[in-house]
């Protein structure tokens, strides 16, 4: 595994930085710096940006308008932007829905809707969760019956990520309850204003609202908006989690973090010595450092993998658990570094350094990461069963 990157890389590198230096608007730099979410509208100002630019989905082909770019240079254009302080585009149209309609859709859905996607004009959520169908996701009791050339679903759906801001739904429902629970699954295309669909908000523990509970009252969809084939859902559910799992990881993003936090450290001073002086700080940051290495060559492993042809397959449960786990050791310790100034939090009046504003509700919120996207439980026993044979 060569870990170097080439000169063509390395321009590459300088080509992505310099573009977004100067075209992130300063205020939503600030936003990322910060760690604060933005709203609907600076996601989709920001996400046609860089469409106009031809970066908004980088995992796309350039046929369905995204870049063609190796796992490498996607690897690079990630770290890059969080180098930067760029905001992350929140999109799962983009990261999760568009390779399952080039995967699985028709011609006709793709015609339909990746443009749509790409400039931000749906915006989708993902009707997966239920009450008791979380991790064991093959447990959902959402039902679609169909009627003539309409679906009728009834359920539930929970923990859905962006559900009030949305417009669309991507969601697994049961269509034959007689046979193995995997068996029996469809992938369908809701649309949120449809008559019968019931969003509430759900309040997490950061005080935010990013979550909601759907219920789903004989809503009523055209079959056409069946993706892949009749009770084979399962297969499509498992290739969009591959997606999500690898996405989820964060290696980028974290690194960002990491040299944020040593920055701080170096920076703020508490009894007339900086942070990272103290021995305690100092090893503890040492640890997420060694860590983090860990965690950014087992990527490069995958990303040498890909580049030679190999898909992404259980190894993406390995990326997320640590992925994650990073994540949360990372806002642990801005909490640590934050100390009296991680109380306060929730308010708009930031007390101490702006740096330390978000720091306890990034942590709290970062408590779920394990959980979201599969529980780290099941991360293991995916891996224990796919590559150790368990």
């Amino acid at each position: 595994m060569n870990i170097d990157f080439s000169p063509e890389e390395l321009q590459f590198r300088e080509e992505v930085k310099a573009w977004f230096e100067a075209n992130v608007p300063a205020d939503l730099k600030r936003k990322a710096e910060l760690g604060e979410s933005l709203t609907r509208e600076e996601t989709i100002s920001w996400g046609r940006k860089l469409n106009e630019k031809g970066w908004v989905a980088p995992s796309w082909p350039a046929e369905y308008g995204g870049t063609d770019w190796t796992s490498t240079q996607k690897h690079i254009f990630e770290e890059v932007r969080a180098e930067v302080g760029a905001p992350q585009v929140f999109s799962m149209g983009i990261t999760m829905l568009g390779p399952v309609l080039m995967q699985f859709g028709t011609d006709e859905q793709k015609a339909q809707y990746l443009p749509r996607i790409l400039n931000f004009d749906d915006w989708w959520c993902q009707g997966y969760s239920e009450p008791g169908a979380g991790s064991d996701l093959a447990g959902l009791k959402t039902a679609a019956v169909l009627e003539g050339d309409e679906y009728v679903v009834n359920g539930s759906k929970i923990w859905t990520t962006g559900a009030h801001h949305a417009n669309k739904m991507f969601c697994l429902v049961r269509t034959d309850a007689n046979v193995k629970k995997q068996r029996g699954i469809s992938f369908l295309l809701l649309d949120m204003s449809d008559p019968g669909m019931e969003v509430r908000p759900i309040i997490s523990i950061d005080g935010e609202h990013h979550l909601n509970q759907v219920f789903l009252d004989n809503v009523r969809t055209h079959k056409s908006n069946l993706v892949g084939k009749e009770n084979e859902g399962w297969t499509v559910a498992k290739f969009l989690l591959t997606h999500e799992r690898t996405s989820i990881a964060g290696v980028g993003a974290s690194k960002a973090a990491l040299n944020k936090i040593k920055r701080i450290a170096r920076e703020q001073t508490r009894n007339g010595r900086s942070l990272i002086e103290d021995e305690q700080v100092a090893r503890r940051i040492a640890e997420a450092e060694v860590d983090f290495l860990a965690l950014e060559y087992t990527n490069f492993r995958t990303l040498a993998a890909t580049a030679s042809g190999q898909a992404p397959g259980a190894e993406s449960s390995l990326l997320k658990i640590r992925g994650t786990e990073t994540q949360q050791a990372l806002q642990e310790l801005k909490v640590l570094l934050a100390g009296y100034y991680a109380y306060p939090w929730g308010t708009e009046d930031a007390v101490g350094p702006a740096e330390f504003k978000q720091a306890t509700a990034n942590y709290n919120f970062g408590r779920a990461s394990t959980i979201y996207g599969g529980s780290t439980e099941v991360q293991y026993t995916v891996m224990a069963k796919a590559l150790l044979g368990l």
